[in-house]
C-alpha cells in the first residue's frame, strides 16, 4: 500500500510518549505535526516520512545527520531523536525536533497591508535570513530549498527572528549550490516586496540588490550569504 498521507487526529498517542496536537505542514518527503511530550508537557515537532520516500530509512538518516552537523547554526531547528511507530501495518519512522513558535513567512506577508513588506522591513528580513544562511555556508554546506513556506518568522520591532526548515540533502555541497542559496534569498526579498507588479516602483537601492532576478548577475556579485550580509550592512539607503 502506497501511503499518501497520515492524517493523525489530535489526541493520537504515539509510542506512549507523544500526543498529536495538530498538523504543521506537508511536503514531498512526508508530514510534520505539532506534538506534546507527555512526560513534560513540552511541545515538539515530529516529521513523519512516507515509506516510499524513505527506503531503508536512508532519507531520515541523511536528514538527521545533516541537522546534527549543523546543530550550532541558530537559524536551523534542533534535532532531538528518532522514533518508529506501526501504522496501518507499516513501520513509519519519524524525527522529533524542537517546535518553533511563529508563522510561516508566506502567512506573515499575507497579513501585512497590501500583502507586501515595506522595503526597509524587507531589508531587515533579508539581513536576518542572510545571517542565518551564512552560518550554514561557513561550514561549506547549503540549504537548497529556501522559500517563504520553509521559513518561520517572529517579529520584534525592526528585528526579525527566523528559523529555516526542510533543506535539500541529496547532493554534495558545491560552490554553485551555495550561490543558488544566495539567489533564493534575493528572490525571497523580491517576492516579499510585492514581486514583479511592484518592481518598477522600487528604489535604485532595491534594484541594485535584486538585479532583476538575473541569476548570473546575482551569483557574480555574491559568492555566499556572508557577502550578501556584508553588502546589506554597508548599504547606502536611498
Amino acid at each position: 500500500m502506497d501511503i499518501q498521507g497520515f492524517g493523525f487526529e489530535p489526541g493520537t498517542i504515539l509510542n506512549g510518549k507523544y500526543e498529536v496536537i495538530g498538523p504543521l505542514g506537508d511536503g514531498w518527503e512526508g508530514e510534520v505535526y505539532k506534538l506534546r511530550e507527555r512526560a513534560t508537557g513540552i511541545h515538539r515537532a515530529g516529521k513523519f516520512f512516507f515509506p516510499r520516500r524513505n527506503p531503508r530509512n536512508r532519507t531520515l538518516r541523511t536528514y538527521a545527520k545533516k541537522l546534527h552537523k549543523l546543530r550550532h547554526c541558530q537559524a536551523l531547528i534542533q534535532y532531538y531523536t528518532q522514533e518508529r511507530i506501526e501504522w496501518q501495518g507499516r513501520q513509519i519512522d519519524y524525527l522529533v525536533s524542537e517546535y518553533v513558535e511563529g508563522e510561516s513567512l508566506s502567512a506573515f506577508v499575507k497579513h501585512q497591508p497590501g500583502k507586501h513588506l515595506h522595503p526597509y522591513q524587507a531589508l531587515h528580513l533579508l539581513h536576518a535570513l542572510a545571517m542565518g544562511v551564512e552560518e550554514i555556508h561557513n561550514l561549506r554546506q547549503f540549504h537548497g530549498d529556501l522559500h517563504s513556506d520553509n521559513i518561520i518568522v517572529k517579529r520584534y520591532g525592526l528585528r526579525f527572528e527566523v528559523k529555516l526548515f526542510d533543506f535539500f540533502q541529496w547532493q554534495m555541497p558545491t560552490q554553485e549550490l551555495i550561490q543558488e542559496d544566495v539567489y533564493d534569498l534575493v528572490r525571497i526579498f523580491y517576492d516579499v516586496l510585492g514581486g514583479q507588479p511592484r518592481y518598477a516602483r522600487q528604489s535604485a537601492t532595491v534594484k541594485a540588490l535584486c538585479m532583476g532576478l538575473k541569476r548570473t548577475l546575482i551569483r557574480k556579485k555574491f559568492r555566499n550569504a556572508g557577502q550578501l550580509r556584508q553588502y546589506i550592512e554597508t548599504l547606502e539607503w536611498e
